[in-house]
C-alpha cells in the first residue's frame, strides 16, 4: 500500500475559529477607519458646493448693482441699487436702455444651499439674506439683498461657522 494515504484528524485543511475571528476583527478595524474618511469626503464635497454657490450668487448680486449704477435698471431715489429680493436675479429685470424693454438676467436659477436638507423650502428661502443697511456682525433682511449666507448650524472643516462664509 505504497500509494495509499491515511487521513488523520489533524491533516484536514481549512480555517480554525481563531483565524476567522482575527480576520473579521481586522476587516472591522479597517471599516471603522474608512467610515470617518468617507464622511469627511462627503462634508468636503458639500462645503465646496457651498463655496461655489455663495460665489455665484454674490457675483450675480454685484452684477445687478453694477447694472443699476450704469442706469440699466430703474431705481428710485434712496434705493441702494441692490436687488429687492433674491428671486429678481433669476426672474430678470427690465433693461431701461433697451428700446424693446428686454429683460436682464443675472442667474439662470437660484441655487439651493447645499447644507439645507429641507426640500419644502424654495431655493431662495434656504439662504439667509443681509440688507445693505444691516451691520455685518448682525445681518438681517431689509429692503434689499446685499449679501447671502448659509443658515446651516455648525462649523466647516476649517473651524469657521457656515454662517460666516
Amino acid at each position: 500500500m505504497a500509494g495509499c494515504r491515511v487521513s488523520r484528524v489533524g491533516d484536514r485543511r481549512g480555517f480554525t475559529l481563531i483565524e476567522l475571528v482575527i480576520t473579521v476583527a481586522i476587516v472591522a478595524l479597517l471599516a471603522s477607519v474608512a467610515l470617518p474618511v468617507s464622511e469627511l469626503a462627503v462634508q468636503r464635497t458639500k462645503e465646496q458646493e457651498l463655496r461655489r454657490t455663495l460665489r455665484q450668487i454674490r457675483e450675480a448680486i454685484d452684477s445687478y448693482k453694477q447694472a443699476s449704477d450704469e442706469g440699466l435698471i430703474q431705481k428710485s431715489v434712496g434705493d441702494s441699487g441692490y436687488p429687492k429680493k433674491l428671486e429678481d436675479l433669476a426672474e430678470g429685470v427690465d433693461d431701461q436702455k433697451s428700446a424693446k424693454k428686454t429683460k436682464i438676467y443675472f442667474l439662470r436659477r437660484i441655487p439651493r444651499d447645499p447644507l439645507n436638507a429641507d426640500p419644502t423650502l424654495s431655493a431662495a428661502a434656504t439662504w439667509g439674506k443681509r440688507s445693505y443697511a444691516s451691520p455685518p456682525d448682525d445681518p438681517s433682511e431689509g429692503d434689499d439683498v446685499f449679501d447671502v449666507f448659509s443658515l446651516a448650524q455648525g462649523k466647516g472643516i476649517n473651524g469657521q461657522p457656515y454662517r460666516d462664509w
